[in-house]
């Protein structure tokens, strides 16, 4: 069971890591729209309720089962968005402005989702949020 949510973050993960090394330029804009869809995929939700559990119990229990899985979470998602930023935008203080929202989007669709399973709603919601990041 402690597995299961860790294999969550590492599928995320490895999805932008996969399409950073196809050699096409992925952006902040497109990886979030790449980690969106795979959220939203309804095969991945009772993995995805897991990891909610587990990220909310490390908040709330610092010293329990799953100590700092909640900031590792953050810490890689905010890595790999890093790397799919151009350098430009990666090193300044507004992409690591742009490089929080995208994530902090994608958390609180993720958990409206797992609430509601209204996936055309919630989709509807991230992607105007998203044309506005694009903007």
């Amino acid at each position: 069971m402690r597995a299961l949510p860790a294999r969550a973050r590492a599928d995320e993960v490895a999805l932008l890591d996969r399409a950073r090394r196809s050699g096409d330029p992925v952006g902040l804009v497109a990886a979030a729209e790449r980690v969106r869809a795979w959220l939203a995929a309804e095969e991945h939700r009772p993995l995805l309720r897991l990891w909610a559990e587990a990220y909310a119990r490390s908040l709330v229990e610092p010293d329990g089962a799953r100590p700092g899985f909640a900031r590792a979470t953050v810490e890689d998602r905010l890595g790999t968005l890093a790397d799919c930023q151009s350098p430009a935008e990666r090193d300044g203080e507004t992409g690591a402005v742009r490089r929080t929202l995208a994530p902090a989007v994608l958390r609180g669709a993720l958990l409206e989702l797992l609430a509601t399973d209204d996936e055309r709603r919630v989709t509807g919601a991230v992607a105007h949020r998203l044309a506005l990041l694009r903007s």
